[in-house]
C-alpha cells in the first residue's frame, strides 16, 4: 500500500512481534553467557583460604597480582607476545589480502578457501603440526642437515619464545586476513585511480590514500589476533618453553590443580579489562564493523 499510497504512513510492526524475535537469543544469550560469566567473575571478589572460597568481598586477588613480581611478568609477556604476533600477522596477511582482491581474479574464491581449510580442522592438530616441523627429528632440522646448514639437529627450535609465536601466528593468521580482504572489497577504486591521474606516486597514493581506508580491517584482524592470543594456553602448554607461560595457562592452573578459583577468576578480570580497554578504543574508528 505504501508503494502504491506513498503519502500513507508505513504501518508499524505490532510490539508483539519484536518482543517474540527479541526475547528468545536475549533468554539464550543472559541465561548461558552472561549469568555464568558474571558468577565466574564474581569468584575474583572473593577470598581463597587453603581449599575453601569464602564469599566475603576483597581486593586481595587483584593486590596479589601486583605484587607477585612471577604474575607482573607473566602479563608483561602475555601482552608483548600478543603484540609480537598481531605485528607479524599484520605484515603477513596485508600483502595476501591485497593480492586476492586486486590481482587474485576468478582464483579469489579458491585461494581463499585454502586460506579458511585449517579453520575446519582441529586446534590440536594445527598446533601438533609444528611441533612435528620443528621438533629435533622434524622437517625443519632434516632439512637443515641435508642442505649441509647444520652438522645435526638442534633442539632451539622447539619448547621456546620462537616456536610459540610461530604457531600463534600461524594458528591466527586467517583472522586477520579476512578483516582485510573486507576493507580491500570496500576500498573506493576510483580513488585509487584518481590519485594516479594526479600524478601521485605508488607510495603517496599508498600512505595517503588507501592506508587510511583500509585501517579499521586492520585494526579489526588486529583485534581478533590480539584477543585469541591474549586468551591462548593451549599453544603454550604445547610447544612453549617452560617458563614462557602466557596468563591463560595461570588461569587453567588456577582453576585446576592449584584450585584457586577467585586468583583465576581475578587473571580473568584483568584480561577482559584490557580487552574491554582496546574495543572501546578502536569502536571509536569504526573497527567493529568489519568484524
Amino acid at each position: 500500500m505504501t508503494a502504491i499510497f506513498p503519502f500513507l504512513p508505513a504501518a508499524k510492526k505490532p510490539a508483539s512481534t519484536f518482543w517474540a524475535t527479541f526475547l528468545p537469543p536475549f533468554v539464550w544469550m543472559a541465561g548461558f553467557y552472561f549469568l555464568p560469566l558474571t558468577i565466574l567473575l564474581s569468584y575474583a571478589f572473593f577470598r581463597h583460604e587453603y581449599v575453601d572460597i569464602i564469599p566475603e568481598f576483597t581486593w586481595e586477588n587483584f593486590g596479589q597480582i601486583l605484587s607477585n613480581i612471577g604474575y607482573r611478568n607473566t602479563l608483561g609477556r602475555t601482552l608483548s607476545i600478543a603484540a609480537l604476533v598481531t605485528g607479524i600477522d599484520l605484515m603477513l596477511a596485508f600483502p595476501v589480502a591485497a593480492y586476492l582482491v586486486f590481482y587474485a581474479g576468478k582464483f579469489k574464491q579458491t585461494l581463499t578457501l585454502l586460506i579458511l581449510l585449517p579453520l575446519w580442522s582441529s586446534y590440536l592438530v594445527r598446533v601438533f603440526a609444528w611441533r612435528i616441523i620443528l621438533g629435533y627429528n622434524g622437517v625443519l632440522n632434516s632439512l637443515l642437515v641435508w642442505l649441509g646448514v647444520l652438522n645435526e639437529p638442534s633442539a632451539l627450535f622447539l619448547y621456546n619464545k620462537f616456536s610459540m609465536v610461530i604457531t600463534l601466528c600461524y594458528v591466527w593468521l586467517p583472522f586477520m586476513i579476512l578483516p582485510l580482504i573486507t576493507a580491500f572489497e570496500r576500498l573506493p577504486k576510483n580513488l585509487l585511480e584518481a590519485s594516479s591521474d594526479l600524478g601521485a606516486p605508488p607510495t603517496y597514493t599508498f600512505r595517503r590514500v588507501m592506508l587510511p581506508l583500509v585501517l579499521p580491517g586492520m585494526l579489526a584482524g588486529g583485534l581478533s589476533v590480539f584477543s585469541l592470543t591474549m586468551g591462548d594456553y593451549i599453544t603454550a602448554s604445547l610447544v612453549g618453553g617452560a617458563g614462557d607461560i602466557l596468563v591463560g595457562n595461570i588461569v587453567a592452573s588456577q582453576f585446576g590443580v592449584a584450585a584457586n578459583w577467585p586468583l583465576g577468576s581475578a587473571f580473568a578480570v584483568v584480561v577482559l579489562l584490557v580487552l574491554f580497554g582496546l574495543i572501546a578504543v578502536m569502536a571509536k574508528r569504526g573497527v567493529l564493523e568489519n568484524l
